[in-house]
């Protein structure tokens, strides 16, 4: 195999692995989509840096999953609006 083949098999290699590891960030995804539905809906107001702490929580666990260091790097409290 020439050193051309060994580097996209690396590549493969982790695009196959990607969709296990970003399943670990399934309660941070679901907090910022609760956040982003919560200010579209009908009367809420969507506006600059509104679910930022949900998204960096996203953030943070995608690269700790995409690095290979585990799952979730932040716990995140998400009160509901009233």
């Amino acid at each position: 195999m020439s050193a051309h083949g060994a580097v996209w098999g690396r590549v493969r290699s982790r695009l196959r692995a990607f969709p296990e590891r970003l399943a670990a960030c399934g309660a941070e995804a679901a907090a910022y989509g609760r956040c982003v539905q919560a200010s579209t809906a009908p009367g809420g107001h969507l506006r600059k840096d509104l679910c930022a702490p949900e998204f960096e929580a996203l953030r943070s666990c995608f690269a700790a999953a995409v690095s290979g260091k585990g799952g979730c790097v932040m716990v995140l409290e998400v009160q509901e609006s009233p």
